[in-house]
């Protein structure tokens, strides 16, 4: 047998109202909570009793909802005079004056101040918050720190392949310079030699000196001792080229 309708009047009957209100209200709040997670809408709802009990279910806050429902109010319906203006942005400068302060006591709660007050969860909630800051700063600078290193390791790498081709140049600059040398030494009917001959009868001696692993080509002068001999070679019958 089907349930008959009921006609939507008042109860007379307390008790009946009472039991009536309670039934119907727990469905009412069980509806907006499915429609909240189901449509993914943002569901307010505010139930006074007839003793004047508030019953209120909400997915977000509450306030957050009805400053929402205000701010969508006005700009639906312009404002149409001065008082109302007057009024709307009263409003406005002490939602934001309020937000201000609320975020100035987070920002010296953060800082260690203004504890006083708190329990043992909120100062947990504010030591959890720190740490996660904390994280977050040193994985930054560790990034950085990485990334300064890859690129001086970059640059380093970049020198010491200069610093080879260098190395190469001048083993190439040494080596023609040694073939110019005895190139040198050959045109002139010398024999190519790395020492300082001992003799004195040379006017002049070719010397082979090594400045800084480079070769080089010097013309050393005659001393005075030289010069006496060649001055008195006639007599001893020798002569000098």
């Amino acid at each position: 047998m089907g349930r008959g309708k009921i006609l939507i009047k008042r109860i007379d009957n307390t008790t009946s109202r009472q039991v009536t209100f309670s039934k119907r209200r727990s469905g009412l709040l069980k509806k907006a909570r499915e429609l909240s997670i189901l449509c993914d809408a943002v569901v307010g709802l505010i139930v006074f009793s007839c003793t004047g009990r508030l019953y209120e279910f909400s997915n977000t806050s509450m306030k957050a909802i009805i400053d929402r429902y205000l701010k969508s109010k006005e700009e639906h319906h312009p404002l149409q005079d001065s008082n109302s203006q007057l009024k709307f942005w009263k409003r406005e400068a002490e939602t934001l004056r309020q937000q201000l302060l609320s975020l100035q006591k987070a920002q010296r709660q953060l800082m260690g101040e203004d504890l006083s007050g708190l329990s043992a969860k909120d100062l947990q909630l504010i030591e959890n918050q720190l740490e996660l800051s904390l994280n977050s700063v040193r994985k930054t600078k560790e990034q950085i720190f990485t990334e300064e290193i890859q690129d001086l390791n970059k640059k380093g790498q970049m020198v010491r392949n200069e610093n080879a081709e260098l190395y190469e140049k001048i083993n190439l600059s040494r080596q023609e310079n040694m073939e110019l040398q005895k190139k040198l030494y050959e045109g002139n009917g010398l024999h190519y030699v790395t020492n300082v001959p001992n003799s004195s009868q040379l006017p002049y001696a070719f010397a082979i000196s090594n400045v800084q692993e480079a070769t080089y080509l010097e013309l050393s002068q005659p001393t005075e001792r030289q010069t006496a001999m060649q001055m008195e070679a006639p007599g001893l019958g020798l002569q000098l080229m």
